[in-house]
């Protein structure tokens, strides 16, 4: 495959669950932290509570996130880990797409 395809198919073989922004700003903001709870990230990302929920339930069956549930002074918690295969992924991303984007 010559060096141009080889750009553009490291574009187009991006993984679909981490590429969705969303999902991304998820992943992200998890990589650079040991746990993040719910409330931060809706803050942070500015979804809607369903909307945040959704993008991390297909990321924790994607197996990229783990998810603790908690009770602080009788108030429910939720909070999120990135796991191996989620660093792995987003790592992944990165490479790829900086490979596929980068000049000759």
């Amino acid at each position: 495959m010559t060096e141009p395809k080889a750009k553009l198919q490291a574009l187009l073989d991006l993984d679909r669950v981490v590429h969705e922004p969303a999902r991304l700003a998820i992943l992200t903001i998890l990589a650079s932290a040991e746990e993040v709870e719910f409330r931060f990230l809706e803050e942070t990302i500015g979804l809607t509570r369903g909307n945040l929920s959704s993008h991390a339930s297909k990321l924790e069956a994607a197996g990229y996130l783990t998810v603790k549930k908690a009770f602080r002074d009788r108030i429910p918690v939720t909070s999120y880990r990135i796991t191996a295969a989620g660093q792995k992924a987003i790592d992944g991303y990165r490479k790829a797409l900086l490979e596929g984007l980068k000049k000759r």
